[in-house]
């Protein structure tokens, strides 16, 4: 368990999920009968925050919500967790963030598909309302589920104030990210495509070349059940996986990115918090749904002691 709890602000969205197991999962045109349908709470950045709160990081959450039931069981179960919820504020008028889910059975495999809802109107404004608090963290979090505006200006006053900054850059936008934006960014956590595509198509290495050289200080690239893959400027590190059931996918990158940055909030170093990342979310593809899936920090703790010891890969 942790020693010290690190303190983080999350900005990104929430949603409510709707999700349908079946027995496959439908191609275009097709209808697939699935079994019972369940709700619960979603959304990337929400989704990042509870792990890491569940982690054991003090969490302060920067969010849109519309005035509606969702929104107001969307931030009565962020409040549950223990997360500060003064910045996520109600947008009148427009419904809130909606996510509907098909799950496969047996494989956990799933197709999502967004309303963004008030997501879409969170502003820089808002995230001005939280300077403060992001000042005074040890680590800002953000994804690319909301106005890339907020997200960047987010970036800038953490920057600012000499706070690290942890991106997820997921949904990966169709234009690239600014560079400035970028300049701001210390610990990128992509998959290998959203790699790939944020450096224009290159190798892996390559791609990994062009963020360091815009200022980013390390990659952890999610490989799915094979875990993770360390690399900075100077290395290249295998994060292991671990062998597990997987009954539901959903959520599982966002388990990994919330606890990673727990973890490096509260000043593990790198190699051991992807580790323990991997071990939770590992652990969270064994239950369905995606914030009740995140596990608790003993849970992952242990998990990520059983980790073969492995080399790093020097260049």
């Amino acid at each position: 368990m942790a020693s010290k709890r690190g303190s983080l602000v999350v900005v990104g969205s929430t949603n409510t999920d709707l999700t349908m197991t079946c027995s496959e999962l439908p191609g275009r045109g097709q209808t697939v009968l699935g079994g019972d349908l369940y709700t619960a709470g979603g959304g990337k950045g929400a989704n990042q925050a509870v792990a890491a709160a569940r982690a054991g990081a003090r969490v302060t959450m920067v969010a849109a919500v519309g005035d509606d039931g969702f929104g107001r069981a969307s931030v009565a179960s962020l409040k549950a967790e223990g997360i500060d919820t003064r910045f996520v504020r109600s947008k009148p008028g427009r419904s809130s963030g909606t996510a509907l889910i098909m799950v496969e059975s047996g494989t956990g495999e799933n197709l999502i598909g967004v309303a963004a809802g008030a997501n879409s109107l969170l502003s820089p404004a808002d995230v001005d309302a939280a300077a403060p608090a992001i000042r005074r963290a040890d680590l800002v979090l953000l994804q690319l589920e909301v106005p890339l505006a907020a997200v960047e200006r987010a970036a800038a006053i953490a920057r600012k104030a000499g706070v690290p900054v942890l991106l997820n850059p997921a949904p990966m936008p169709r234009e690239p990210l600014p560079r400035s934006f970028l300049a701001d960014v210390d610990y990128l956590v992509p998959n290998q495509g959203e790699l790939v595509r944020l450096a224009d198509k290159a190798s892996e290495r390559m791609a990994a070349e062009r963020m360091f050289g815009t200022g980013v200080k390390a990659l952890v690239v999610t490989l799915g059940a094979r875990g993770a893959r360390l690399l900075t400027p100077e290395k290249v590190w295998p994060v292991p996986g671990f062998r597990v059931r997987a009954v539901d996918t959903v959520g599982a990158g966002d388990c990994f990115c919330g606890y990673l940055a727990a973890a490096l909030a509260e000043g593990q170093e790198m190699e051991r918090a992807a580790v323990l990342a991997s071990a939770a979310a590992a652990i969270s593809v064994t239950r369905p749904g995606a914030q009740p899936s995140m596990p608790r920090r003993g849970e992952a703790d242990r998990l990520a002691r059983t980790a073969p010891k492995r080399d790093r890969v020097r260049h």
